[in-house]
């Protein structure tokens, strides 16, 4: 846990959201994985969501939160964004869930 938070930091330290891409950070728990798109320059999430009421597999629900999230960032009128992953490694279920906000639409 001490590992991934000083990683989270040296991540952060060079990794902002502004309101021309705001940043997609990413957390991931043992049974779930929450993503936010947020503008870092108001403090203010622009778009949320969760895998907590998906009946799906892990990595299932994680591929349907990144199209899903991408789907609403379209929405909101948000393409470009900066993929913060929060101090964990880029594969498995985060991964997964990057290449589906990718397919969905997002840049980054």
């Amino acid at each position: 846990m001490i590992n991934r938070e000083r990683r989270h930091n040296r991540i952060r330290s060079k990794v902002t959201g502004t309101a021309a891409r705001p940043r997609l950070c990413v957390f991931k728990s043992n049974r779930y994985l929450h993503a936010q798109i947020i503008d870092d320059a108001q403090g203010k999430t622009l778009v949320a969501g969760t895998t907590k009421g998906m009946k799906d597999k892990k990595t299932a629900a994680a591929a349907k939160l990144g199209e899903d999230l991408a789907k609403r960032a379209k929405g909101a009128g948000i393409t470009k964004v900066v993929f913060d992953r929060g101090g964990f490694r880029y594969t498995g279920r985060v991964a997964i869930l990057a290449d589906a906000a990718r397919k969905g639409g997002l840049e980054f």
